[in-house]
């Protein structure tokens, strides 16, 4: 680490964590937030904008149709029984999520889509927002500018949806779990930029009752935002065991409450879906020829069960992982090369996907300079392609993997 990279990173971070909008730059003591921005070509920015808002489409048709199947079909891919309702709660031609992210690796073989962060995406604020301040910094152009004002349109569009469909707004809610730094900033700043007259509750001061949500002074909210997990939410219950995460969703099943992101959103969050989606391309079924094309650029062959054993270097990942929880990468013989150590995920369903390998990158940090991988994560906000974020890591890109800001090369 060169003296000067320290003082340039206390520079730029320094007056952000003073605003209190962006606190977590560093994590535990550990840097998170890098100094130095990586650049990406207005080629590769646009094609990644435009695969975004493909892979949007194809998922939002292929949810449509999985909310009408049976219940057998919600069963096979993963989604807990108390969830099968208020999933199948139709669209009505509103985007399949509100805030959504899409992480891809730039390969040999081009751009392919690793998984969708359709339910819970973070790295919000990194992309929105520190990422310009960062550009600003350097002087460089950001590839996100001018993506922040759609946060506030998504929001107002989505609002004005559930109106049309006869669903009260008058109370808005914002929540996240209050200790968690990240989280809670991450859902105070969406709160800021949806320009909506919402107020944040902390998860554990919500009541449920009857048919309703409610804030602990007995207000009923219409409307919820979550950073929350909903296959969390599904499993939750009181300290004498009543399940109060079923309440939840049986509210929102009968209408009682209206979600952001909406229920269908989990149901695009399950890497089973993404199985499904592949089988339908290999089929030769239900897709168009330009969602076929989308499939076979951007997606990676993925499934239920093995079918690489003996042929093909392979990925192993649960269902609903999140930031690399629980993932194996396996050689053609199904050796476990790397391990993620996340417990909490291992007793999920697996799916299995062929592996590719991410662009090796080298970054200045406080250690001194990192050689690992990068993943690209591009937002599909509203249903439209917006800000870009890059993590580094190794092989797997973990919880601690850093963030990198970018600039338009």
């Amino acid at each position: 680490m060169s003296p000067s990279y320290e003082a340039r990173r206390q520079e730029i971070y320094k007056p952000m964590r003073q605003e209190g909008i962006f606190t977590w730059d560093m994590y535990n003591g550990v840097e998170y937030a890098l100094a130095i921005p990586a650049p990406i070509s207005l080629e590769l920015r646009r094609e990644m904008a435009e695969a975004t808002e493909a892979l949007g489409r194809v998922y939002t048709r292929v949810t449509a149709i999985v909310q009408q199947g049976e219940k057998q079909l919600l069963q096979e891919l993963g989604l807990p029984k108390t969830t099968w309702e208020a999933v199948r709660m139709g669209m009505n031609g509103a985007p399949l999520t509100l805030v959504g992210r899409f992480d891809f690796a730039l390969t040999e073989a081009g751009l392919k889509m690793l998984e969708f962060n359709s339910d819970t995406p973070t790295g919000i604020v990194e992309a929105f927002y520190v990422n310009q301040r960062v550009c600003t910094a350097w002087n460089l152009p950001s590839p996100n500018e001018g993506e922040e004002p759609k946060l506030q349109k998504a929001f107002a569009d989505h609002v004005q949806w559930l109106r049309k469909q006869g669903k009260p707004t008058d109370e808005i809610v914002f929540s996240s779990l209050a200790w968690h730094e990240e989280d809670a900033g991450t859902t105070r700043y969406l709160m800021k930029q949806s320009g909506l007259p919402a107020y944040f509750i902390p998860l554990n001061e919500l009541r449920v009752s009857g048919d309703r949500l409610s804030t602990s002074d007995g207000r009923r909210i219409d409307v919820w935002y979550r950073l929350h997990a909903l296959e969390v939410l599904a499993k939750e219950k009181d300290t004498d065991g009543y399940p109060t995460g079923k309440h939840v969703l049986d509210i929102i099943a009968d209408g009682g409450l209206s979600l952001i992101n909406p229920p269908s959103a989990f149901m695009a969050q399950t890497k089973a879906l993404q199985a499904l989606i592949w089988n339908l391309y290999e089929e030769e079924m239900f897709l168009t020829e330009e969602e076929r094309q989308t499939v076979g650029r951007y997606m990676l062959p993925t499934y239920l069960e093995n079918t690489f054993q003996g042929h093909t270097p392979h990925v192993v990942k649960p269902i609903f992982g999140r930031e690399g929880g629980g993932i194996l990468l396996c050689d053609t013989e199904g050796t476990v090369n790397y391990r993620d150590g996340e417990k909490y995920y291992w007793d999920q369903p697996m799916v299995w996907q062929e592996r590719v390998t991410m662009e090796e990158v080298e970054a200045e940090t406080l250690a001194g300079t990192f050689h690992g991988q990068r993943l690209w994560g591009s937002f599909l906000i509203g249903g439209k392609a917006s800000a870009i974020l890059t993590r580094l890591d190794g092989p797997i890109t973990g919880n601690l993997a850093y963030y990198q800001p970018t600039y338009l090369a």
